[in-house]
């Protein structure tokens, strides 16, 4: 069965991987999986927040400007 071009990607991908792995020893490679940064919270979640707080800002000061 012929691969489809979704396979070649990850195949090329993985072989990247392993590649970069070669050589080096278990702990070199946890340490470096463990220094990658990742926000418990997602950009969008962060965004709604964000519209949330300083949308409710913008139009408290508006209101307080125009309708005194």
């Amino acid at each position: 069965m012929a691969q489809t071009l979704e396979q070649r990607r990850r195949n090329a991908k993985f072989v990247k991987e392993q590649d970069a792995r070669r050589g080096k020893s278990e702990n070199d490679i946890k340490k470096r999986s463990k220094e990658q940064f990742k926000s418990p919270i997602s950009p969008f979640w962060l965004g709604i927040l964000g519209f949330i707080v300083f949308g409710g800002l913008i139009f408290e000061v508006l209101s307080r400007i125009f309708f005194r």
